[in-house]
């Protein structure tokens, strides 16, 4: 049965990460049918975030009520409802409607089955998972690139992902059993009662404005990292459009890699270790983007490490919650936290584009730094706040 369960996660979470690339992968193709600016491609993620950050504060209730194979079952089905949706849209507010559904659906499944596996798993298994969500994400374009290739249709890349949604749903639908039987134990054997924890009530614990903070500020590294890369590489350091493209897109490698690489060694240092070796790192590779050294390939390396280093970041403070804030809390907390990294993922990016317009792209790595030092603060005043010993 662990062994069943811990298969569906892994095919959950690469299911997670499919549908994440598709509207960017698609969007060129999309914006001149439905007759909108380019720039509306923003409006749609906003919907879908906000309904994301929606799902992602009641998920606590949800699971409480239904239990972890049930919303994550039905979370599914929402996110394939919607991808139909959009194969069969042919105006922008159809797009946005079917947005609402779509974020509901990634908030709760996502908050649910972290929460689930910190409890349930070793951190390795996290790691892993995580691993294996980057490579739902990047099958994702693959996918939508067939599609607008050999079937000239982006309607086909929707179309293909729902199936795929579908697929999952009913073999989650069929393995309810199993995920009601396993969510009644403990990794250790004891029983667990989760408590519905207000989003006052959990403010109120220590430490849980010191992860919220961290989990904000990770998220501005990554996506703010993820999306300006290329724009600094080109009208900063003056590298080749194709160049920087090439290697801004090795910093989803590297988080990806890294985070299989975690697995091996995150359970021997323990999350907290993890959490500030991937520090050090991001540290270093912002070091090699930021230095006016005339070495071409130094900040290209940088951005590598960067993303080696947002590796264990995310997952380990996941991982660390149960133990951080008690087993019957940690369903509404992780919630909480998928709502803060998702508002980071927001709003930090263009905080960005709008100091880079008004002042300089040359704040790049000064901004990201800004980030890591908030969540280096956050991280160790969380540790001595919340004080256990490591595994």
């Amino acid at each position: 049965m662990y062994s069943l369960l811990l298969a569906l996660i892994y095919l959950s979470f690469i299911s997670l990460g499919l549908p994440d690339a598709l509207l960017g992968s698609a969007w060129p193709s999309m914006y001149p049918m439905m007759d909108v600016p380019v720039s509306y491609a923003g409006v749609v993620s906003m919907i879908i975030t906000g309904g994301t950050i929606v799902s992602s504060l009641n998920a606590n209730r949800l699971v409480n009520r239904f239990g972890t194979g049930l919303v994550t079952t039905v979370s599914v089905f929402l996110t394939s409802v919607a991808l139909f949706g959009f194969s069969f849209s042919n105006a922008f507010w159809m797009l946005c409607l079917w947005a609402i559904p779509y974020g509901f659906g990634a908030g709760a499944v996502d908050a649910g089955l972290n929460n689930f596996v910190a409890l349930h798993y070793k951190s390795r298994h996290m790691s892993w998972l995580h691993c294996f969500w980057g490579v739902g994400a990047a099958i994702g374009p693959y996918i939508m690139g067939y599609s607008l290739k050999v079937k000239n249709s982006w309607q086909n890349g929707y179309w293909t992902v729902g199936i795929f949604q579908i697929i999952l749903t009913a073999i989650l639908f069929i393995s309810l059993p199993v995920w009601r039987k396993q969510s009644q134990i403990h990794s250790e054997g004891e029983t667990v009662a989760h408590k519905h924890v207000t989003v006052v009530e959990a403010l109120r614990i220590k430490g849980v404005k010191q992860v919220l903070l961290a989990f904000f500020a990770y998220c501005g590294v990554e996506t703010t990292t993820g999306l300006w890369a290329s724009s600094y590489l080109v009208l900063h350091r003056g590298f080749d459009v194709e160049v920087a493209a090439r290697w801004a897109s090795l910093f989803y490698l590297g988080i990806t890699f890294g985070r299989f690489l975690n697995g091996f060694v995150t359970d021997k240092l323990g999350n907290r270790n993890m959490i500030r070796i991937g520090l050090g790192i991001i540290a270093i590779g912002l070091l090699a983007v930021f230095l006016p050294i005339n070495i071409g390939l130094l900040p290209l390396i940088g951005l590598v490490l960067i993303g080696l280093g947002c590796a264990p970041i995310y997952l380990c403070i996941i991982h660390e919650t149960p133990r951080n804030f008690g087993a019957e809390n940690s369903q509404a907390i992780i919630g909480i936290q998928m709502a803060s990294a998702y508002a980071g993922s927001t709003l930090a990016p263009p905080i960005f584009g709008f100091l880079a317009n008004t002042l300089s792209i040359a704040l790049y790595p000064f901004y990201l730094s800004l980030f890591v030092v908030l969540m280096l603060v956050m991280t160790e005043r969380l540790n001595r706040l919340v004080k256990h010993t490591e595994r």
